[in-house]
């Protein structure tokens, strides 16, 4: 059985710099979204350099993580509307995030793989609210919600003239 792509493993070289979920980006985290059913999923293993306090994960790698598998979440959405998956030859939809919220339940325990789970809502053609759950092992420590739009045309342009 063929291994299920994520959808940051087909976006174009322009769109694969994200700190959080860009392949291209050798420092970065490289989140990667999947489907798990009718939900999303990204699983992370924090590194110790992500620690807030000595045994907790850093809040700002958990709002990261909940931001890319937001808008990578909204990209396998529309992308499947559009008759499409992750390695069939189509060019998935790149999203931005027009809003992030994020709210800690527990303290996220360091040492532990975390894993966003993600279930879609379609606003607009063009728009997604992608609620999020953030657990450490069974443990729920995170809920939130993001809001993703299509990357607008300019981002592109912008991209082509500034890529490192």
């Amino acid at each position: 059985m063929e291994q299920q792509k994520a959808v940051q493993d087909v976006y174009t070289d322009d769109y694969s710099w994200c700190y959080g979920c860009g392949r291209l980006n050798k420092d970065g985290h490289h989140f990667k979204t999947k489907w798990n059913g009718d939900q999303t999923e990204t699983v992370y293993m924090p590194q110790p350099e992500h620690t807030a306090v000595p045994g907790f994960v850093y809040g700002g790698v958990i709002a990261s993580l909940m931001d890319c598998h937001g808008t990578g979440s909204a990209s396998l959405a529309l992308h499947r509307n559009n008759g499409h998956e992750p390695g069939d030859g189509a060019e998935p939809p790149r999203f931005v995030t027009a809003s992030l919220k994020v709210d800690f339940m527990k303290p996220t325990p360091h040492g532990k793989v975390l894993r966003a789970s993600g279930t879609l809502e379609e606003v607009h053609p063009k728009k997604w609210k992608v609620h999020t759950e953030v657990f450490a092992g069974d443990t729920l420590c995170v809920k939130g919600e993001v809001i993703a739009v299509v990357m607008p045309d300019s981002f592109l342009q912008n991209a082509k003239n500034t890529n490192p």
